[in-house]
C-alpha cells in the first residue's frame, strides 16, 4: 500500500512501513534538521515533500485522492504528555495540530489513518481530549481502534508506553489490527535505578545495562541523556545508543550523523517512533487489508 509520511521526523514511521512492502509517496516534516537526517537515510527522489503541515493547501491535499491508502503520523504529543502543560487542543501551536492530519483525511479519504501519541493522551482532560479525537474521526467516516503498547516487549530495552490508533474509512473493507501482543511480553523487567544523582529528572540517574532505559525525550545533549553503569564505569548513552533504542539500524544512523550534531541526533531519536513496533503493526495492515496498488 502506498503512504503519505506526516510529522515524519526521522521516518521511523517509514522504516517499519517499507520492512512490509508498504511505499511510501511524500512527506512532511518542518524541522530542518530532522528533514536533513529523514533525506539522507531514505531515498525520497520523485516524492512529494511538505515542510509546514498548516501551509499545504485542501487542494494539495485533494490532488493525493486515489493515491493513498494509508496517512501515517506521530502527532506532536507535547500538548497531552505528562511531562508537559497538558494543554491539549487549547494549546494553539501543538494541540490542534491532530485537526491539520483531519483536513488532509477529508481531502485524501485514504482507506486507513495509522496514528501514534503518548500514553497520557488517553486520559487527559479526564478523557475528554480523547473523546474529540474519535468524534472527528467518526465524522469524517473512520472507525478507531487503538492500544498502547510499550517497546520494551518488541525487542529493544526501551521502557516507551505509546498509544497507536488505527482509523478505518468505512465500507473499504479492512479489517480490525489490535489487539497486538509483543514478542517479549511476559518479560517482567523493570527500569532499574542504580545511583541517584543530585536533581529531580529521571536522567540524573544512572541505570543498569540489566534493566531497561527510561523512554527517551528531547534531551538534546545538556547533561540530560540517561546515565548507564558498565563495570563500576558511568558514563552517558551515546547518540548512536539511542537510536538503537528506537529500533533504528546502525546504517541509518551513520548517515544521519554525517548531516547533524549529536545534540540533534539526540532530540531525533527522543522524537522519534521506535520502528520494531511499527513494524508489527505494517505487518498486521498487510495481513489485514484488502488493497494492493
Amino acid at each position: 500500500m502506498k503512504f503519505l509520511d506526516l510529522f515524519s521526523g526521522i521516518g521511523g514511521f517509514r522504516l517499519g512501513l517499507e520492512q512490509h512492502g508498504h511505499e511510501c509517496v511524500g512527506f512532511c516534516e518542518i524541522d530542518k534538521y530532522a528533514r536533513q537526517s529523514y533525506k539522507a537515510i531514505h531515498n525520497t527522489e520523485g516524492e512529494l515533500e511538505y515542510h509546514d503541515i498548516t501551509t499545504v493547501t485542501d487542494d494539495q491535499w485533494r490532488e493525493l485522492k486515489g493515491t493513498v491508502d494509508i496517512i501515517a503520523g506521530g502527532f506532536p504529543c507535547q500538548a497531552f504528555s505528562i511531562a508537559g502543560k497538558r494543554q491539549g487542543f487549547e494549546d494553539e501551536t501543538r494541540g490542534t495540530l491532530f485537526f491539520e492530519i483531519m483536513r488532509a483525511a477529508k481531502q485524501i479519504q485514504p482507506p486507513i489513518l495509522f496514528l501514534e501519541n503518548v500514553k497520557g493522551l488517553l486520559n487527559h482532560d479526564k478523557g475528554r481530549t480523547f473523546r474529540i479525537i474519535l468524534q472527528a474521526m467518526d465524522e469524517l467516516g473512520y472507525d478507531a481502534e487503538w492500544q498502547v503498547l510499550n517497546s520494551k516487549d518488541f525487542g529493544v530495552p526501551q521502557n516507551r508506553e505509546r498509544v497507536f490508533i488505527i482509523g478505518h474509512l468505512r465500507g473499504t473493507g479492512g479489517r480490525e489490527i489490535f489487539p497486538i501482543g509483543g514478542a517479549n511480553e511476559q518479560n517482567d523487567s523493570k527500569v532499574v535505578g542504580m545511583l541517584d544523582l543530585p536533581g529531580k529528572d529521571q536522567y540524573n540517574r544512572v541505570y543498569s545495562i540489566d534493566g531497561l532505559s527510561p523512554t527517551l525525550t528531547t534531551m538534546q545533549g545538556g547533561r540530560q541523556e540517561p546515565k548507564v553503569m558498565i563495570d563500576g564505569h558511568i558514563r552517558k548513552l551515546t547518540p548512536k545508543e539511542c537510536w538503537r533504542l528506537q529500533g533504528y539500524p546502525d546504517w541509518a544512523f551513520e548517515k544521519a550523523k554525517q548531516m547533524n550534531s549529536n545534540s540533534q541526533l539526540y532530540k531525533q531519536a527522543g522524537n522519534g517512533v521506535t520502528v520494531n513496533v511499527i513494524a508489527v503493526i505494517a505487518e498486521k495492515l498487510t495481513e489485514s487489508n484488502p488493497i494492493q496498488r
